[in-house]
C-alpha cells in the first residue's frame, strides 16, 4: 500500500515505515501529525483512488524525528567590467518525518 501526498508544494510517494526529508513544518520534535493532502492511494489488491484534486476521508500519520539544515550552497553574483562581486550561501531547513500509517 502507497500514497502520494505533496506537503511544502511538492509530492511524494510514501509507504509506511519510510523516513523521509520535507520542506520545514513547525511542529515539534516528536509529534504524530496527521497529513491530509492525499492525491493518490493504491492499495494491496490492486485498486487505485486517485483523488480531483484531493481524496477527503484520507489521511497519511507521520512522526515528526527532527529538524535540520541542509547541505550550503553558493550564491555568486557578478558584473563584467564594473567590479561588482557579490558571495551569498544559503541551508534549506527541513524536516525529517517517519511514515506511521495511511488510513483510508
Amino acid at each position: 500500500m502507497y500514497a502520494i501526498i505533496e506537503t511544502g508544494g511538492k509530492q511524494y510517494m510514501v509507504k509506511e515505515g519510510d523516513v523521509l526529508k520535507v520542506e520545514k513544518l513547525n511542529y515539534p520534535e516528536g509529534e504524530v501529525i496527521a497529513l491530509d493532502k492525499v492525491l493518490a492511494v493504491s492499495f494491496e489488491d490492486g485498486n487505485v483512488m486517485v483523488g480531483k484534486p484531493y481524496l477527503e476521508n484520507v489521511k497519511v500519520t507521520a512522526k515528526v524525528l527532527e529538524h535540520g539544515k541542509g547541505p550550503k550552497i553558493r550564491v555568486f553574483k557578478y558584473k563584467p567590467k564594473k567590479n561588482y562581486r557579490k558571495r551569498q550561501g544559503h541551508r534549506q531547513p527541513y524536516t525529517k518525518i517517519q511514515i506511521e500509517a495511511i488510513e483510508k
